[in-house]
């Protein structure tokens, strides 16, 4: 009982801070594909519920203590803006699990002034989309023969 709760913990912590953990360690668990898809969209939620309420206060704190003497317009920074611009927060929620982590793209809602209700709404869509995703895939992809035999 108590190693099935700390399975279950850990994949939910490790999906609080990167999305593709949930899926691939809840498929390697024995989970189904609706406890994956829970387990990773509570982990994901949780993570965006936290960084949504301190938000502004840690992306200041991580301006004063990272950003000191480097270039505000990096090549990854300009990428994010290119991003927003063109897709608005639609587009930072569909590339969040995919390229950013859950804490990333919450900070980066925040930072362009985003309504916390409207990242919860996108941050919610898009972790049930992207993990229902993964979870299928990796499950298609551990039934074939080869993999089966090649897990044992």
């Amino acid at each position: 009982m108590s190693e099935t709760v700390i399975t279950f913990l850990g994949i939910y912590f490790l999906s609080y801070f990167k999305f593709i953990a949930g899926p691939v360690l809840g498929s390697a668990a024995g989970y189904s594909i609706g406890l994956t898809i829970l387990v990773t969209v509570a982990g994901m939620m949780s993570s965006v519920f936290l960084f949504t309420m301190l938000g502004e206060k840690f992306r200041s704190y991580l301006a004063l203590r990272f950003y000191k003497g480097k270039p505000v317009f990096s090549k990854k920074n300009r990428a994010i803006v290119r991003l927003w611009k063109k897709y608005g927060e639609i587009g930072i929620a569909l590339a969040t699990p995919l390229i950013l982590t859950p804490a990333g793209g919450t900070l980066i809602l925040v930072s362009f002034g985003t309504r916390k209700r409207t990242i919860y709404f996108h941050m919610l869509w898009s972790s049930i989309l992207w993990a229902t995703f993964f979870s299928l895939t990796i499950d298609r992809i551990l039934s074939i023969p080869f993999f089966q035999n090649l897990l044992g």
